[in-house]
């Protein structure tokens, strides 16, 4: 079944069609996005491999003129010289302010590819065509476009929306398990931070979501679609509720950036262990109940995730080192930390100028040294 959420945003609003086969009907899906007929296609060397000659014919088929971009994989390419080696190959293709960027990949592909177009002559449009479970229900909606850096995950970016995101689910099919839990991080977390109904139901179908069974599946990803594009449509720039969705990511990031983004811990597996220290915290201050957080970190451990640090790495982390990291978090303001803590399941908020000494003293409960 195909299915459409609305993105709404003005003049800036457009669609995201999900479904199956949607990569072999690409030419007749994206052909109002690329009025120009042209596209650089960028992708990395997997998604090239699985995917890539299959789109490019498709886009051909619809009169499209297609180049592609090949990128090496890895969290490593979304840095400063993964961003100047794609600028050049654009600016090599010659492409102007009328043609069209398309990223065809996963999280780093999509963020990677965004960025640039945001900087490219100073703008240029882009489409997304997310080929991981994560990338379909998170980032390739909304807009948030980055690079990472030494100092942290996604500091150097822009926002830039797409013209069109175009979710094909038959292409989940490719992934390892791994990957589709990551996916699943992100789509337990909008049960956790607004729709307990939703929560309660991926407690009975996680099995079948992670599964890819096609009803399950479809249902998962236009549910997080669309609470995602509710969200973004009332806060674009994330002056307000739009934070709600960094749910576990201050945490995530943090580990991530302690584990120096090497691919031992993946995104999906570092905001699955950041939501339940979250839900934890929230309970240690006395926000929710124990038993919500107890039930969180059970659906978070049910899908295969890390729910705590000792599943990331047996050596403790340091709680200053990660104190430090959370401080260089967007959210922050003023060095002071902001979090997204919760009163329920299901029912998430914004908490700034959280006490270090409190965070501390929760990091070394939970094992950090």
């Amino acid at each position: 079944m195909r299915r459409v959420v609305d993105v709404g945003l003005g003049p800036r609003s457009y669609q995201v069609a999900i479904g199956p086969g949607l990569i072999d009907r690409a030419g007749e899906e994206l052909a109002a996005a690329y009025p120009r007929r042209r596209t650089a296609v960028v992708t990395d060397a997997h998604v090239a491999a699985l995917h890539g000659e299959r789109f490019i014919g498709a886009l051909k088929a619809g009169g499209i003129d297609a180049s592609l971009i090949v990128l090496p994989p890895g969290e490593e390419t979304k840095s400063f010289e993964g961003l100047a080696d794609l600028s050049d190959r654009l600016l090599a293709l010659a492409l102007d302010r009328g043609d069209v960027i398309t990223a065809l990949g996963g999280g780093v592909i999509g963020d990677l590819t965004g960025f640039a177009a945001a900087i490219y002559k100073r703008g240029i449009d882009f489409v997304q065509v997310p080929t991981t479970l994560l990338a379909q229900v998170d980032s390739s909606v909304g807009g948030k476009t980055a690079i990472d850096t030494p100092r942290g995950k996604n500091l150097i970016g822009a926002f830039h929306q797409p013209l069109r995101v175009l979710a094909d689910l038959e292409v989940l099919q490719t992934l390892p398990a791994r990957e589709l839990r990551c996916g699943y991080a992100e789509i337990v977390k909008y049960g956790l931070l607004g729709d307990f109904g939703f929560f309660e139901r991926l407690e009975r179908e996680a099995g079948a979501v992670l599964a890819l069974e096609p009803e399950a599946l479809s249902h998962a990803v236009h549910r997080s679609v669309q609470m995602k594009a509710e969200i973004v449509a009332e806060d674009e720039t994330e002056q307000g509720r739009r934070a709600l969705l960094n749910l576990g990511h201050t945490f995530g990031h943090a580990l991530e950036a302690e584990t120096g983004f090497d691919g031992a811990l993946l995104h999906g597996e570092a905001v699955g262990a950041g939501m339940a220290l979250a839900f934890r915290f929230s309970a240690a201050l006395g926000l929710c109940s124990g038993q919500d957080a107890a039930r969180a970190t059970a659906a978070i451990a049910a899908a295969g995730l890390p729910t705590r640090m000792a599943d990331i790495r047996p050596e403790p982390f340091s709680a200053t080192r990660l104190i430090a990291h959370m401080g260089q978090d967007k959210k922050a303001e003023g060095g002071r930390i902001t979090l997204v803590l919760a009163r329920a399941i299901g029912d998430a908020f914004v908490a700034k100028n959280v006490e270090p000494d409190k965070l501390r003293r929760f990091l070394i409960q939970e094992d950090a040294v």
